[in-house]
Formats: structure tokens, C-alpha cells, sequence
């Protein structure tokens, strides 16, 4: 992204942000979509028209001749990403026992460990040489062979007769959701606008009105009890935005603070994100590992704890005076923090969802997870490009956001008991 700001441009109009909010706003949308038809139509369909639309978003976010167009490349790609989450925690909930469930996520964990550990060094590698776009269409290849080996699995998922038998629940719930979901992407992006540009008067006009709006849509698209946090399901719904936010407010802007404010090259930069991604697999297996002595409520509230620790301590990293190299074990421990707590918010869905609704239960966890992360990146993008106007420089508004980061994700420590669900931890019931 340092190099697609210097060619399109997009720092001091806050478009760099949107090009991560945008992916995300998108995802919030496909994944309410695909967790309908998940409950209607089985894994198949869902999967295939994800890859689609992510395929079709690399493909104009490589050729995009400016920001704007790029930005909507990013949006499709998001459309098609959201089908993946539902798809893959309805899988698992359909085809493994409760007790081999946390190895399964630490496996999906471990999956991200060669692309996130050879990733960021490719990409910025390529970036430094070729240029960024081959960074978009050298990835077309891959959602090919992703569907040639993983569809016939995918297929092979058996759909429970309670969920067969809901399809016509299923059906107008989707006719329900798709609306919500397009609220609460809209109010998301209208806030995120009215951030970026700084007017006085569309933060007044828009911002209020805009979070009335998204928490009236996101109320009837998460379980009951979810905005207040009620204990267990709705928490962990809840917790993991709190969580995702924190993260990617950070993670979204460790490139432009290493390169643009340290000098590092996109290389360089690179082994930060690497550190993290090994770190986190590393939490997703330390949790796994620990499931059978430790509820998945514990590590969770350790594992925000760890963020919360990570984040403070990599902010340093904008000091001129502090070494530039704290900042891969400093992101790391931020990594190692969200692989404790991301699987175990999933254990504690798939544990309290009724079999029938495991589609719209992981549906609503993806869609706070995707939530917190566009607001997240859109919130640090916003004060970044703030800052960038005031002084040319992004270091005051990357700061700010840091510091915003690390108030949500001591919120979400502080709400982290009532992971901890009463009695038998189902929920009462959900819509």
C-alpha cells in the first residue's frame, strides 16, 4: 500500500484507509448472504460464487488506474471473501465432534503459516522490483487451484435434517438480512467518510445518526443480548469485533509507519507482519493444546490482554529514537495475543448455536469480526490522513490511532468475563 499511495495517491484524502475499509465493508455484506444460504442450500454454491467475486476484485484492483477504482476492486474482493468464514466454521461444526473442534481451528491457523510467513516478504519483494499490481493478478492462479482441491470436500459437507428441514425459515430470513447488512455497511462507510474528510459539520450531520442507524441493523442481525453483551454467545460475538478492531487498527499501518516514517523498505516491513502471523499460529495452538485443562473463555480473556500489551508496546516503534527492529517481537506479541482469543470466540458460538442455526450463529460472529476490522482500519485511516494534512507527516495520526486501538481492546478485556456462560451456555434463542 506505500507503494500504491505514492503512484494513485490517496494518504492525505484518507483513500489509503479505504482501500482496507472498503475490503471489509464488502465482507460484512457477503458474510450475512452466504450465512442464509448456508441454513438453504448446503457449502457448494456459497464457496464457488466467493472465490468468483474475490477473483474478479484482483483482477480490477491490478488493472485500477486510480484510487477510487482500486477501492472498488478491494470491495468485490471483500463480497467474496465473506463467503469464506461461514462456510469453513459450518464445515467444522457439520463434520467434527465438539472435542476435536479446537485442533481443527488450530489447524486453520497453521494453514496461514507459509502464506503469512513467505507473504509479506513476496509481496514487498515484488513491490520493491516488478510493482504492486502483480501483487493483485499473480494471486489469479491460486483461486483456481483453491477450488480444483477444496470443492470436492466442500461438497462432501452433509447438510443436517433440522437445517434442511428450516430451508423455508432460512429463505426469509436471508430476504430479512440482506437489507440489515446493507445498513450496517452503509452507516459503517458513511462514518468512515465523515472521519476522513474532518468537516465540523458532516461529523455532526452524519456521525450520530450514522451509528443509530448501524446498531439498529446490527441489533437484528446478531443474536439477542449481543450489544449489551449478555453472557456467552452474545459476548463472544461481541468480543471478537472488540478484538478484530484492536488488531487491524494496528496491523492495517505497520507497512506505513516502518516505510514511510523509518525508512524501511516493503521487504523489510514485510518481517514484522511475518512475526505476527507466526506468532498468532503459535497462540491457535498453545489455546488447542490447552483446551481440555482451560475453558475457551480463559484464553480468550488472555488473549485480549496479550493484544493489549503488544499494541502499547509497538506503538514505541514511532519514537525516532527507539530501535526500528522492537518492532518484530513488539507486533509479535500482538500476533500471539489474537491466537489465543480469535478460536476460542468460535468454540464458545459452535458450543451454545442450536444445530439448525450454526449458519446464522457464524454468520453473526464473522459479521463483528469483519465490523470491528473496517472500523478499525477506516478509524486509524481517518486520524492518519488528519495528521498527514496538518503536519505532512503520518506519525501524530498513526499515534492517535494506536491509542485508539488500545482503549477498545482494554474495553474488551474489561467485558471479557461474561464470556462465561451460565448454566448449560446455550442461548435462550436466536432469530
Amino acid at each position: 500500500m506505500p507503494d500504491v499511495a505514492r503512484e494513485l495517491g490517496g494518504l492525505s484524502t484518507g483513500l489509503y484507509g479505504w482501500a482496507f475499509t472498503a475490503f471489509f465493508l464488502g465482507s460484512l455484506v457477503g458474510i450475512v448472504i452466504v450465512g442464509g444460504a448456508v441454513d438453504r442450500r448446503g457449502l457448494a454454491a456459497p464457496f464457488l460464487a466467493g472465490l468468483g467475486l474475490f477473483a474478479i476484485g484482483l483482477l480490477l484492483g491490478g488493472l485500477a488506474p486510480s484510487m477510487p477504482i482500486l477501492i472498488l476492486g478491494r470491495l468485490l474482493q471483500g463480497l467474496g471473501a465473506g463467503a469464506i468464514p461461514p462456510i469453513a466454521y459450518v464445515a467444522i461444526a457439520r463434520s467434527l465432534p465438539e472435542s476435536l473442534r479446537p485442533r481443527m481451528f488450530a489447524m486453520l491457523s497453521t494453514a496461514w503459516v507459509l502464506p503469512g510467513v513467505l507473504g509479506p516478504a513476496i509481496a514487498g519483494l515484488i513491490g520493491d522490483t516488478v510493482g504492486w499490481r502483480i501483487v493483485f493478478l499473480g494471486l489469479l492462479p491460486l483461486i483456481g487451484l483453491a477450488a480444483l482441491v477444496t470443492l470436492p470436500a466442500v461438497r462432501s459437507v452433509v447438510t443436517p435434517p433440522e437445517a434442511a428441514a428450516a430451508e423455508a425459515k432460512a429463505t426469509a430470513s436471508l430476504r430479512r438480512r440482506i437489507p440489515r447488512a446493507l445498513v450496517v455497511a452503509i452507516a459503517a462507510a458513511l462514518i468512515t467518510a465523515a472521519m476522513t474528510s474532518g468537516e465540523l459539520v458532516l461529523l455532526v450531520s452524519i456521525v450520530p445518526p450514522g451509528i443509530v442507524l448501524g446498531l439498529w441493523a446490527l441489533r437484528r442481525l446478531t443474536p439477542p443480548g449481543t450489544l449489551r453483551a449478555a453472557r456467552g454467545m452474545p459476548a463472544a460475538i461481541l468480543l471478537r469485533g472488540f478484538g478484530t478492531f484492536a488488531f487491524f487498527a494496528v496491523d492495517a499501518y505497520v507497512s506505513l509507519l516502518l516505510v514511510e516514517w523509518r525508512g524501511l523498505t516493503l521487504a523489510q516491513a514485510g518481517i514484522s507482519l511475518t512475526a505476527a502471523t507466526i506468532a498468532w499460529t503459535a497462540g491457535s495452538w498453545i489455546q488447542a493444546q490447552g483446551s481440555d485443562r482451560w475453558p475457551p473463555d480463559r484464553f480468550a480473556r488472555v488473549g485480549l490482554l496479550v493484544v493489549c500489551a503488544g499494541i502499547a508496546s509497538f506503538a514505541a516503534v514511532l519514537v525516532p529514537t527507539v530501535p526500528v527492529w522492537l518492532a518484530v517481537p513488539t507486533f509479535a506479541i500482538t500476533g500471539l495475543g489474537m491466537g489465543l482469543s480469535y478460536a476460542p470466540f468460535s468454540l464458545i458460538v459452535l458450543r451454545d448455536a442450536p444445530g439448525d442455526e450454526q449458519g446464522f450463529a457464524s454468520s453473526a460472529l464473522s459479521l463483528s469480526d469483519v465490523l470491528g476490522t473496517a472500523l478499525g482500519t477506516g478509524v486509524t485511516g481517518a486520524v492518519v490522513a488528519a495528521g498527514v494534512r496538518a503536519t505532512g507527516q503520518p506519525a501524530i495520526g498513526l499515534g492517535v490511532g494506536f491509542g485508539v486501538a488500545l482503549a477498545v481492546g482494554l474495553a474488551g478485556f474489561a467485558l471479557s468475563p461474561r464470556l462465561r456462560s451460565g448454566g448449560d451456555g446455550r442461548a435462550p434463542g436466536l432469530r
